[in-house]
């Protein structure tokens, strides 16, 4: 079978090589509900990559293979699915983003991050021209970094609109735009003390006057002050991002926390199963950001994963914000930030607190997925990793670790990822437009951004998903082909002539950003015996696009078309009918 692996897997499946039918054991033969037949049906199982037919049965996979055989398997009442060549795929796993918090965005004012400040001073004009009946205009997606160093100012919103608060989170979702209206009712000011300096902080003009830009906490304890945000609108809102999920053939997601609306989180996803909505698998996390919300966090998670175990949705992982943004300057970095002499960002959690937090959770089997951007935070990060890794007390842990976003890595920590067995999680989006990085860091720290094939080399599990809301590119910034594309090109969708960032030798293939979307996310998720590839006895969750994957141009991959999603055998959204 290697041999076979090494050809290309157009060819492998044009010339017929599939490996033997595999099927479910069973006392006497299953009759399978549903078999799809005649398409380009790509398993993400290694020992069988391609197949003929697909059967199912009860929602789970009961034979992957020849069609001949499958065909056996067949009775009176099996649907029969002719795929009509389109290809079909497990279905896809974003393995970081905020369905629930960007349940709270998703309906108010979406910036697109590439459109530039000229862009975003006429969406927010057409937006307030548009919704009269709004009396604080709330919204997301700027990108901070597009204004240089000093970040946005209140004036340009006055300019737009002087007589409303204008409030616009930043599309990681670590800083806040606002004019003086919203400075004046969040009693903003002079005088108005920076809850943590260096990190969470009002950006100041020289006489000490915030300019309207929020960094870090501040930006969110707004959001509650505000009080634009409750329960329904939430729950309307995380219904529209999970329709917008399985529009994008994602049948599965990893909910990566919910800053602004934490407490709101189980009672969402409560309430969506209720109504039949809760379309996804969530497995979801109880997010900590500073050492005060250390001190019970695991408590809280051990407490969460016991009264939320669901079908649907399960909250089990720890969630720590280990650093904040290369933007905002918050990022942990062993190198001062150009033009800020002794700024080096700054580390949430002390190497003493990060081995403290990784070692309970270890104790507790509670997995821990840790934002690090910055180098010096996904060293430290490694560091407490290994710890546990070395300690026989541990060793035995079922907890498994992710790192996310990694955007700057020193070459020693490559190695490592593979060695600890940490999952490289980030979002490839960003490696399209991240020349704004220029600006703040060194050109050797600009060299080693996002450094995806040099761990695919080093043996790392990578996983891939959207970050939504805080990715920029609004609901868009979630399709897994969207992002493949970035992937592969590291260049703007479909523009073969844009600046290739950061790094050529940095690109991906087809098939590792597969598996990152798929095997790779569901080991993260815990789950790569239930869901991530087409094996039989896992979930019949699947992704039908309208054109090989491996034989579209890769310029071309964002305009492939999902035709349909299926989970647990069910079609949850479908643009055609196929033909039996």
């Amino acid at each position: 079978m290697k041999v076979f692996l090494k050809m290309s897997l157009p060819l492998f499946c044009a010339l017929g090589l599939f490996s033997p039918t595999s099927y479910a054991a069973s006392d006497s033969k299953q009759i399978a509900d549903t078999v799809f037949f005649n398409g380009k049906i790509y398993t993400v199982n290694e020992e069988q990559p391609w197949a003929e037919a697909i059967a199912i049965k009860d929602g789970n996979i009961i034979a992957v293979g020849n069609l001949t055989e499958i065909n056996k398997w067949q009775g009176e009442h099996t649907t029969k699915r002719n795929l009509q060549g389109k290809m079909l795929l497990p279905g896809f796993i974003d393995s970081h983003a905020h369905p629930v918090m960007g349940g709270a965005y998703i309906r108010s004012l979406s910036l697109d991050s590439f459109s530039g400040p000229k862009g975003w001073f006429k969406q927010v004009s057409e937006y307030t021209k548009a919704n009269p009946e709004q009396d604080v205009i709330f919204g997301y997606g700027f990108l901070a970094s597009a204004f240089g160093p000093e970040g946005p100012t209140k004036e340009m919103l006055d300019k737009i609109e002087p007589d409303k608060p204008v409030f616009i989170m930043d599309e990681g979702f670590h800083g806040a735009w606002a004019n003086s209206k919203a400075l004046a009712l969040l009693a903003i000011d002079k005088n108005t003390q920076d809850p943590e300096p260096g990190f969470s902080y009002y950006k100041r003009d020289i006489q000490g006057n915030p300019t309207g830009y929020l960094l870090e906490g501040t930006a969110t304890d707004a959001i509650q002050k505000l009080g634009i945000i409750n329960i329904d609108s939430v729950a309307l809102g995380t219904s529209d991002v999970i329709q917008a999920m399985n529009e994008y053939g994602i049948t599965s997601v990893f909910d990566a926390g919910a800053s602004d609306v934490g407490g709101l989180q189980l009672e969402v996803l409560q309430r969506l199963t209720e109504q039949n909505k809760m379309t996804v698998r969530m497995v979801a996390s109880h997010m900590i950001g500073t050492s005060e919300a250390a001190e019970n966090a695991i408590a809280i998670v051990d407490e969460k994963r016991a009264i939320s175990k669901h079908d649907m949705y399960h909250i089990n992982t720890l969630k720590i914000m280990n650093d904040g943004t290369i933007e905002g300057k918050t990022a942990g970095m062993f190198e001062d930030y150009q033009g800020e002499p002794g700024n080096k960002g700054i580390n949430v959690f002390s190497q003493q607190q990060m081995n403290k937090l990784i070692a309970q959770a270890s104790e507790k089997n509670i997995d821990v997925h840790i934002h690090a951007l910055g180098e010096r935070a996904i060293s430290e990060t490694l560091n407490a990793i290994a710890l546990v890794r070395n300690n026989k007390v541990h060793n035995q842990s079922t907890s498994r670790y992710a790192i996310c976003h990694i955007q700057v890595m020193i070459d020693a920590d490559i190695e490592r990822f593979a060695k600890l067995d940490v999952i490289a999680q980030s979002t490839p989006l960003w490696a399209s437009y991240d020349e704004y990085g220029k600006a703040f860091v060194s050109d050797d720290q600009f060299s080693r951004y996002f450094r995806f094939n040099s761990l695919k080399k080093a043996g790392v599990k990578m996983s891939f998903g959207s970050d939504f809301p805080a990715s920029g590119a609004g609901v868009l910034g979630m399709s897994p082909l969207f992002n493949m594309e970035i992937g592969i090109t590291r260049q703007a969708p479909g523009e073969k002539e844009a600046p290739i960032q950061p790094g050529k030798h940095e690109r991906l293939d087809v098939a590792t950003l597969i598996k990152g979307y798929t095997l790779d996310g569901a080991y993260q998720l815990h789950m790569e015996e239930q869901i991530g590839s087409l094996e039989v006895g896992k979930k019949a969750d699947f992704v039908i696009l309208d054109k090989n994957l491996f034989e579209v141009d890769k310029y071309n991959i964002h305009t492939v078309n999902v035709v349909e999603t299926i989970l647990g055998g069910k079609t949850i959204y479908s643009t055609l009918e196929l033909k039996q």
